[in-house]
């Protein structure tokens, strides 16, 4: 599909060009033509040009192309709600890591695994019991 999105996107990309070119060229040759005559009483008006049939279905036409093309090669939508992803990504084997530490990478599909391994939080109730049995023993190195 990305060759067909691709194609679709650069052939309408220059009929777009084409097309915007071809209303410049016709707007102003029709101006300095005297295509619309203005009277002197209301010269102040400004000239409305009228685009030919076949410009303007070019313009729709490469439009159309476009986003076709933008929305065949578009990727998979994912789930809106955070924790549909993440439940979908931690049934998928390959997101599954065993350490952040063992990885150099760090985790690649849950985006959830640094909070529950608490990588970078300090352990309170541990170093609690630590000084608790320290103060037990009554040594003074710890």
């Amino acid at each position: 599909m990305a060759l067909l999105s691709s194609a679709l996107n650069i052939f309408g990309a220059v009929l777009l060009a084409h097309a915007v070119y071809s209303a410049y060229e016709h707007s102003t040759l029709a101006t300095l033509a005297g295509a619309v005559p203005l009277s002197p009483v209301h010269s102040y008006i400004i000239p409305t040009i009228d685009l030919p049939l076949d410009i303007t279905l070019e313009t729709l036409t490469a439009v159309l192309l476009l986003c076709v093309g933008i929305v065949i090669g578009s990727p998979e939508l994912k789930p809106i709600q955070w924790r549909v992803w993440a439940g979908k990504l931690e049934r998928e084997k390959s997101s599954k890591t065993e350490s952040i530490n063992g990885d150099p990478l760090g985790p690649r599909g849950n985006p959830y695994a640094a909070l529950e391994q608490r990588q970078g939080f300090l352990d309170i109730r541990s170093q609690r019991k630590d000084f608790a049995d320290w103060v037990k023993s009554g040594s003074s190195k710890m």
